[in-house]
């Protein structure tokens, strides 16, 4: 097995190409420009086209280069939804993009954004939010229309830093998207066998998918389910759900009635696995769900996440020269010595489209080069478990008769 230095630049040659979205752009220490996101992750993610108005304001805090630039522009500077600060005694204006965002503010931000959905129960009481205070009415209204929830003694905790969850959660709800995330998170087998789900997978699943979360190519800036995200990803992720193209919800309706085709017991376990791994991050050369250190098998990694053929790997690949994830991982996993996609795909048999079954490695070609730069793990009934920089990380996507079915090579079956 090669050494992750070596293993990364295979990763980046034949899983990837660059994108050209400004997705793919990201400051790097040292002001220099990086793209690092991956054509051969799955299809380009979708752009925002037009210029959003800066209005006049000038941003003391937010350089031109800020990979979050036009994204704060157009929800702070063209709208006012994130407009927190009145402009210093200079004229310019503080977004403060690496302050962690509250729970009170996003609900003010939705509200701004989103409107009233729903007038609030005036008998609704907050143990830790008074009915006087400014952000009451605002924290009332989000828990109202279903875009934030309070805890199970009823706090609303005001001042909690929001995490990707969360956000997910009222974004994919403000944008009317609860059906396809009710769908997703009622995941079952034909047989009606639920396959257990963590508390808001669905709205996750969906985000993802819409693109709410930023594909970063400083690494160590990337973002978990639970992680508390500073302004500057919430930007991000509101400016995303605000300029969603209208055929995104078309695109997605596969998951309002997602099902799998019955699977054996082994199968079983690789999909409940994988459901724990949805919206890890999309990291170059990462195989693994935590950081890791110099001390693992395969080099450091700055945060936990995967890239296509790594999360291949963390689902599929038994024990092998110090690489082992059993546990967390409760099953032996197959023989799968090789490291990148196009590696993988230049062995076995291979298998066309009409008999790929569950279990299944799919291999594609993104850009028509010939060379295979993506691959998945195929779960049936059209489902495969894909890590895509076009999505930001793990997903659990359509594949049948969309962009993968266009670009797949062939299959490889690797269980025995």
């Amino acid at each position: 097995m090669p050494a992750r230095p070596l293993r990364r630049l295979i990763a980046v040659l034949v899983c990837s190409a660059y994108l050209l979205s400004p997705q793919a752009a990201s400051s790097a220490p040292g002001g220099l420009r990086t793209q690092r996101g991956e054509v051969g992750s799955g299809p380009e993610a979708w752009a925002v086209h037009g210029v959003s108005s800066t209005n006049g304001i000038v941003w003391s805090d937010v350089p031109d280069d800020h990979w979050a630039r036009k994204a704060i522009d157009h929800v702070a500077a063209t709208n006012d939804w994130m407009r927190d600060k009145k402009p210093a005694a200079d004229g310019t204006y503080a977004f403060q993009p690496d302050k962690r965002e509250s729970r009170e503010r996003l609900a003010r931000t939705l509200y701004r954004a989103f409107g009233t959905p729903t007038e609030p129960d005036p008998e609704l009481v907050f143990p830790d939010l008074p009915a006087e205070d400014r952000f009451y009415r605002f924290a009332a209204i989000a828990v109202a229309a279903g875009w934030l929830e309070v805890d199970t003694t009823g706090a609303f905790r005001p001042q909690d830093a929001v995490t990707t969850r969360e956000v997910h959660r009222a974004l994919v709800t403000a944008l009317g998207m609860q059906d396809l995330a009710a769908g997703a998170q009622a995941l079952h087998f034909r047989d009606g066998t639920p396959v257990e789900t963590p508390k808001d997978f669905g709205s996750l699943l969906i985000g993802m998918r819409l693109g709410l979360r930023f594909n970063h190519g400083d690494e160590a800036l990337d973002v978990a389910p639970d992680t508390p995200l500073p302004r500057s990803e919430v930007a991000w992720s509101l400016y995303r759900a605000a300029t969603a193209p209208s055929w995104m919800r078309d695109s997605l309706a596969p998951y309002s009635t997602m099902q799998l085709r019955n699977l054996s017991k082994k199968l079983r376990q690789v999909v409940a696995f994988a459901v724990d791994s949805v919206g890890q991050p999309y990291v170059w050369g990462g195989d693994w769900n935590e950081p890791t250190s110099s001390g693992y098998c395969c080099g450091s990694q700055p945060v936990g996440g995967f890239d296509c053929s790594g999360l291949v790997w963390w689902l599929m690949k038994a024990e092998d020269a110090g690489w082992d994830n059993t546990p967390p991982r409760a099953y032996a996993g197959w023989a799968l010595p090789e490291r990148s996609s196009a590696q993988m795909a230049s062995v076995g048999k291979r298998i066309g489209w009409e008999d790929v079954r569950a279990g299944d490695l799919l291999f594609y070609d993104g850009d028509g080069d010939g060379t295979v730069d993506h691959m998945n793990t195929y779960v049936g009934n059209g489902w495969a478990i894909d890590s895509g920089s076009s999505n930001a990380g793990v997903t659990i996507t359509y594949v049948a008769g969309t962009w993968y079915e266009d670009h797949f090579v062939h299959g490889r079956h690797i269980l025995g």
